[in-house]
């Protein structure tokens, strides 16, 4: 058995494509795993543990809500030192939360998560449990917007890595070490996890930086499934809200929605994700089909109008009713 077992191994090893894939996974963990942070800390069930990873060389640091959003007594193992942390953020929507401590930091390099496909190689760094950091690798397994009939504020990456106790908030990297997302959730019982794209998360520092709160726009545009394709599109907007950016903008019922900021539409779930990233007080330019034309609009979006909107509180990864599929809002809660 044992000899059988060395005959694989060496198989492994001769093999150029594993080894290859092997030195790249080293590499990778040996540039980013400096970065890469335990975070401690208690909640109302008790102690907890986590991992979070440092986005700038101030000592900002992102982790998932249930690991920095609503806990206290929070301290964050860095090297061989303990810091205590202050958190910036706990966000609503995202499922993150951003932390800081007083120190300079070695950093993680933000990506593009938009240049993962699905297959695409992809590495995690975290602190399993009781555990030294550790090294995971596996592909994307796809992008989704729901789970179960839920839905997230905004696609999220589905990554075929397990996910352990103690690496929720961990930073997932391609093969550059480039961050591309943040462990918000598993599934499963933990053989595959949901990610958080770091453009989202990048959202929520830009608004807390400029705001020192998170700035969700609202236009006032209500759409639903149209009963044909056009352009791509078969998003209806349904009605506009009068006197709201969207009618100030000049949307009308009956326009085909085929842009929303960068992101283009094809169907209500794309609208769902690009509302996320729509700024309070940002210019949004809006593209829309209307009587055989491609017309372009510029809107500013404000604050949305229940006054009485959370700006910090408890999410879950997975969490919020489904959207009724014929009606969905940009902009708001």
């Amino acid at each position: 058995m044992l000899a059988a077992y060395s005959a694989s191994a060496a198989e492994v090893e001769a093999n150029p494509i594993v080894s290859a894939i092997q030195e790249q996974i080293a590499s990778v963990f040996d540039k980013c795993r400096g970065a890469v942070v335990k975070i401690q800390a208690t909640d109302r069930h008790g102690r907890l543990s986590g991992t979070g990873f440092f986005v700038d060389p101030n000592g900002t640091i992102y982790t998932c809500y249930t690991v920095g959003g609503e806990s206290q007594d929070i301290v964050v193992e860095f090297g061989d030192k303990r810091f205590p942390a202050t958190r910036l953020v706990g966000d609503l929507r995202s499922g993150i939360a951003i932390l800081k401590i007083a120190a300079e930091t070695p950093f993680l390099t933000c990506g593009k998560s938009h240049d993962l496909a699905v297959a695409s190689p992809v590495i995690t760094i975290g602190y399993p449990m009781d555990l030294p950091v550790t090294p995971a690798f596996g592909t994307v397994g796809g992008f989704d917007i729901k789970y179960m009939g839920r839905y997230f504020a905004a696609t999220h990456i589905r990554a075929n890595i397990s996910v352990q106790r103690g690496e929720g908030g961990e930073p997932l990297l391609n093969l550059k070490g480039e961050a591309m997302g943040i462990v918000v959730s598993r599934l499963d019982s933990g053989s595959a996890s949901f990610v958080l794209p770091i453009e989202a998360a990048e959202k929520v520092r830009m608004d807390f930086l400029r705001f020192h709160e998170v700035r969700p726009g609202w236009i006032g545009v209500h759409i639903k499934g149209g009963p044909e394709i056009v352009d791509g599109s078969n998003v209806l907007i349904d009605e506009v809200t009068p006197d709201a950016p969207g009618a100030k903008a000049g949307l009308l019922p009956g326009d085909i929605l085929l842009q929303v900021g960068n992101h283009k539409i094809a169907s209500p779930e794309d609208v769902l994700n690009a509302i996320f990233y729509i700024t309070a007080e940002d210019d949004l330019r809006l593209r829309v089909a209307r009587s055989g034309k491609d017309m372009e609009f510029l809107a500013h979006p404000i604050d949305p109008p229940d006054v009485n909107r959370p700006k910090s509180t408890s999410f879950e990864p997975i969490a919020g009713p489904t959207p009724p599929s014929s009606s969905l809002k940009i902009g708001g809660n």
